[in-house]
């Protein structure tokens, strides 16, 4: 959506402070020996004390209240009794909703409890590339050298990316124009980012893995050539100069 007036960005901040606070609190909940839907459960609590709504659900009739994704999966888990996370785990959790018409989407990546398979540094580098290409945006940026940007960190960091997924524009829907704000250079995409366009921007970053295939489920997405994924997202307002960065509370940075 385009920002046309106080009463949007007011709508976004209040959207976009319900899932910062759950993914944060959501983050600080998860430990080993917990169930997927457990963690779930909890977060679903806390967007109904919101008042908002799963934007999953709503859109495409997720069997959850967030996407709770874990090691080789590159997102859209499906919430399980039978999943628990172990020690060392790397979880990743998405949060979208719905508030009063508007809608926002972040999400974080973090390890549960010892780091045992040594991959600080791969959540460390997916947090710095999404805060670079955020800075870099501006209206009348180029797409498509975002996705350079990230891909090309990544690439400096010895790491990968998937390459079929991405940001994309919201607002008044989950998915929203643009589509396909990619984590590498399609050198064919002319499109520049637009003043007061709202844009949730995404890192897929891997140790092995450049593409997502789905299971079977219909919803969740592995790493074709296995390995660890990690994933990072914020809800920005493009403007002239930095962005304004709805999601900031989640505190993925911090």
């Amino acid at each position: 959506m385009i920002i046309a007036n106080e009463t949007d960005l007011a709508g976004m901040k209040k959207v976009s402070d319900a899932v910062a606070l759950t993914l944060k609190e959501m983050r600080a909940y998860a430990r080993a020996g917990m169930s997927t839907k457990e963690l779930d459960n909890y977060g679903g609590r806390l967007l109904e004390k919101f008042g908002a709504k799963s934007a999953p659900y709503l859109t495409y009739k997720f069997p959850g209240y967030t996407c709770i994704s874990i090691n080789n999966e590159v997102c859209h888990g499906i919430p399980s009794a039978d999943r628990i996370i172990q020690e060392g785990d790397l979880l990743n959790i998405d949060v979208s909703a719905e508030l009063a018409g508007f809608w926002s989407d972040n999400g974080g990546s973090l390890i549960v409890g010892k780091d045992i398979h040594g991959k600080t540094d791969l959540i460390d580098t997916s947090r710095e590339i999404l805060k670079k290409a955020i800075n870099t945006i501006r209206g009348g940026f180029k797409i498509n050298e975002i996705g350079g940007l990230i891909e090309s960190e990544a690439k400096k960091n010895g790491y990968k990316v998937i390459k079929n997924l991405g940001g994309h524009g919201i607002g008044r829907a989950l998915h929203e124009l643009p589509e396909g704000v990619l984590n590498y250079r399609d050198r064919l995409d002319q499109r520049r980012f637009r003043k007061n366009t709202v844009v949730a921007i995404e890192t897929f970053i891997t140790t092995d893995s450049s593409w997502a295939v789905e299971l079977p489920d219909g919803f969740t997405l592995v790493g074709d050539k296995g390995g660890f994924s990690v994933q990072h997202e914020h809800t920005i307002v493009v403007t002239d100069g930095l962005p304004i960065i709805l999601t900031e509370q989640n505190g993925i940075w911090d």
